[in-house]
């Protein structure tokens, strides 16, 4: 798979799906029976997942943070998703 079709890939995926999948590729890199070369691919596509649940979770703190003013005593504000 091409680096533009991975990042597309999990462009599309939720948070819920990416962490899973993460969590999967965490688990078969710690067993230590991947073979070197497909080690190095997994860890590259979970160096991507990772930064793509970062931006997810980022994006939900925003707009939590949007919906209760920041917690600075300011005013809610309605947010489209």
């Amino acid at each position: 798979m091409a680096k533009a079709d991975t990042a597309d890939d999990i462009s599309k995926l939720g948070f819920e799906d990416a962490m899973r999948e993460l969590e999967d590729i965490v688990r078969r890199l710690e067993s230590g029976q991947v073979k070197l070369d497909d080690a190095v691919k997994a860890y590259e596509r979970g160096a991507a997942l990772r930064k793509h649940c970062e931006a997810k979770l980022a994006d939900a703190k925003m707009k939590v943070e949007k919906i209760t003013g920041g917690g600075k005593g300011t005013a809610p504000v309605d947010v489209e998703s």
